[in-house]
C-alpha cells in the first residue's frame, strides 16, 4: 500500500502541473487537442485525490455496522475513478474533437507579456514538457508495480492485483503518454499539412483511448467490488497446511475473499475423524488458525467450521461425493468443492 500511495502523490503533482500548462496553451492557441489533454490531466488529478480518500477511508477500524471493516472503500473509489475518466475525459474529448472537425481553425499565435509567439511552438513546447513530467510519473508507478508483480506478466499481474490504486495510476499514466503522443501528432500534422481538422481528430483519438482505459478499469474493479478470492498460491498453501493435520478426515471446502487489498478472509469447512477427542479438535483448530495467518500477512480472519462431509454435501449446491481423506490431493483454486 505504501508503494501505491507514493505513486499517487507523484502522479497527482505531475498531473496538476501538466493540466495548468495545457489549459494555458489551449487558451492561448485555441487547440482542441490541447484542451482535451488539459481536461484529461485535470480529471486524472481529481482521480488521484479520490484514490487517496478511498485509501484513507479503507483504513477505518471495524464497527458494529461494518464488522469486517471498510477495506472495500478503496474498490468503490477506484470504480468512481474509472467512471470519471469515461465521462470527464473520454466523452468530453470526443465532443470537443467533433466540434473542431465541424469548425476547423488553425492554432492562433499567442501573445505573452507583449511578445507574440507562434501558436504551434507554444503547443509543442507544452506537450514536450507534459511528456517529460508524465514520463517521470509513469516511471514511479512502474517501479511500484514491478515490485508487486514479481515474475507474472503485466496483464496477469493487473488481473490478480488486489490493489486498484496502484494499477489505476499505472494505467492512467500509460494512457496519458499515449494521449500526449496523439496530441503531439495531431498538432504537428495540422501545422505541416495546413489541415486544422486533424487537431479535432487527435482529440477524438484521445477520447477513445480514455474510454477504452476506463472500461478496462471498470471491469477489473468490478470483480474486486463483488469479492475476489485470494491468489491461487495462497489458497494452495492453505490446502497443504490443512492436509498435514492428521485429525482432519476431509476438506469439505476452502473459501477465501479479499475484504481489501491487504485483508483476506478465510473460511474452512472440515470433517474431523469421529474418534478424535474434543480437546484435540480444539488444538487442531487453534494450530490451523496460527499456521494460516503465518502463511500470508494479509490473512486477517480465519473461520473454521467442523461439519460432516455428508451434511456439507447435502447443504451445498453443486457439491459432489465421495469425500477424499485429509491427505488426498485436492484441486487447486479458491474453493475445494465437496
Amino acid at each position: 500500500m505504501a508503494e501505491s500511495t507514493g505513486a499517487i502523490y507523484t502522479a497527482a503533482g505531475a498531473n496538476l502541473a501538466i493540466a495548468a500548462a495545457k489549459f494555458v496553451g489551449a487558451f492561448l492557441t485555441g487547440s482542441t487537442a490541447m484542451l482535451a489533454e488539459g481536461a484529461h490531466s485535470l480529471v486524472d488529478t481529481a482521480n488521484q485525490i479520490l484514490l487517496l480518500v478511498g485509501l484513507k477511508r479503507a483504513k477505518r477500524p471495524a464497527d458494529a455496522k461494518h464488522p469486517f471493516g471498510y477495506g472495500r472503500e478503496v474498490y468503490f473509489y477506484a470504480f468512481i475513478v474509472a467512471l470519471f475518466i469515461f465521462l470527464g475525459g473520454g466523452i468530453f474529448a470526443i465532443y470537443e474533437g467533433a466540434h473542431k472537425i465541424e469548425h476547423p481553425e488553425p492554432a492562433a499565435d499567442a501573445t505573452v507579456f507583449g511578445v507574440q509567439l507562434s501558436g504551434f511552438w507554444v503547443n509543442v513546447s507544452i506537450l514536450g514538457f507534459a511528456i517529460l513530467a508524465e514520463g517521470y510519473s509513469c516511471a514511479v508507478a512502474l517501479k511500484a508495480f514491478w515490485a508487486e508483480k514479481g515474475r507474472r506478466s503485466a496483464i496477469t499481474a493487473i488481473q490478480r492485483s488486489k490493489d486498484p490504486a496502484l494499477y489505476t495510476i499505472l494505467v492512467e499514466d500509460v494512457a496519458a503518454l499515449i494521449g500526449l503522443v496523439i496530441a503531439m501528432t495531431g498538432v504537428v500534422l495540422a501545422h505541416l499539412l495546413d489541415m486544422p481538422v486533424l487537431d479535432g481528430w487527435a482529440s477524438i483519438g484521445i477520447g477513445l483511448v480514455l474510454i477504452g482505459m476506463s472500461i478496462f478499469l471498470m471491469v477489473e474493479t468490478h470483480g474486486l467490488l463483488i469479492g475476489e478470492a485470494a491468489d491461487p498460491e495462497v489458497v494452495r498453501a492453505i490446502q497443504d497446511a490443512v492436509r498435514e493435520e492428521r485429525a482432519v478426515q476431509a476438506v469439505n471446502e476452502v473459501l477465501t475473499q479479499h475484504l481489501g487489498p491487504s485483508d483476506i478472509l478465510v473460511n474452512l469447512s472440515l470433517d474431523f475423524a469421529d474418534e478424535v477427542p474434543a480437546g484435540e479438535v480444539e488444538r487442531t483448530v487453534a494450530r490451523l488458525e496460527r499456521r494460516i495467518k503465518a502463511l500470508s500477512l494479509n490473512v486477517t480472519r480465519v473461520f473454521i467450521e467442523i461439519q460432516a462431509r455428508g451434511v456439507h454435501a447435502a447443504e451445498t449446491p453443486g457439491s459432489s461425493a465421495p469425500a477424499p481423506t485429509g491427505h488426498d490431493a485436492a484441486p487447486p483454486g479458491s474453493a475445494v468443492p465437496a
